[in-house]
């Protein structure tokens, strides 16, 4: 009878002792933790932000974990990443075609706002990420880009619509908690197969003419400069010529002179020769 007892208290702390342990959750660091009450009178959030460290959490509570750190999510039609269905966003032209792109993400929540995000949502942070996060930025998109023709999103407009779309996404989540940092395309965006090939053949076409507008100009350059040195090489030579004639002609009567002096007359009775000075 002794040793039951025995058996039976050694099992109650063995019970209790597994009990305690599972009932002990953490906060790591770089998150923050929000208490929920499941049931009862106190039904609903804990009123207080949970740092890092363990906390107990009992049978009618559950603990929820959002990020303060900067947190990267991508929505991919590549199984490989962040899910394994296909999240890439589709996007509306303003010729109603579709744009198929792959988006990023970084966003991290405020710590002292981590109970509005709960109560606001309801959800853990994969939940937001995969949802509520995916569909606003996806509206933000579709509502912007409704005005954009699909070669300004395929060329110039694609940093400007991700631009928009990013300040426009940060203002509506940044009382609910979640500081979104940035918005960012991921490699190239899907199109159908004919509007692609006639926007690389329109975007070619553009290359090419801005390619002969640059060697118009450099031809044009060039020319000014050729001529430039024309003009300067027509000078160097006028100038010569102008500074070696008197020369020129001093050495032509040294090389004809014979040696005698030239002498003129003094007057019409004079006869004497002089010298000419």
């Amino acid at each position: 009878m002794k040793n039951k007892k025995i058996l039976v208290s050694v099992f109650l702390l063995i019970f209790a002792s597994f009990f305690l342990i599972t009932g002990c959750e953490k906060v790591p660091a770089g998150y923050v933790g929000v208490k929920v009450y499941l049931l009862g009178s106190s039904k609903g959030v804990d009123s207080e932000e949970l740092g890092v460290g363990r906390y107990w959490v009992g049978i009618n509570e559950e603990l929820y974990l959002y990020p303060t750190f900067t947190k990267t999510y991508v929505w991919t039609a590549d199984y490989q990443e962040d899910s394994e269905t296909n999240e890439s966003i589709d996007i509306q032209t303003k010729e109603g075609l579709t744009v198929n792109a792959d988006v990023g993400i970084q966003f991290r929540v405020e710590p002292d706002k981590a109970n509005v995000l709960f109560q606001t949502y309801r959800r853990g942070i994969d939940e937001i990420t995969d949802s509520v996060l995916r569909t606003a930025v996806r509206d933000v998109l579709n509502r912007l880009a409704s005005s954009m023709t699909s070669d300004m999103i395929y060329g110039q407009g694609r940093v400007e619509l991700i631009e928009k779309s990013t300040e426009a996404v940060k203002q509506e989540f940044a009382a609910k908690g979640i500081i979104v940092e940035r918005l960012y395309w991921i490699g190239t965006m899907r199109l159908p197969d004919k509007v692609k090939q006639a926007l690389d053949a329109k975007i070619e076409q553009i290359q090419k003419a801005e390619q002969r507008e640059n060697e118009l100009r450099e031809a044009v350059a060039q020319a000014k400069i050729e001529k430039a040195k024309a003009e300067g090489t027509a000078n160097q030579i006028r100038l010569e010529s102008q500074q070696l004639t008197p020369l020129m002609i001093q050495k032509m009567w040294i090389e004809k002179w014979d040696g005698k002096l030239p002498t003129q007359m003094l007057g019409d009775k004079s006869n004497i020769l002089v010298p000419f000075k």
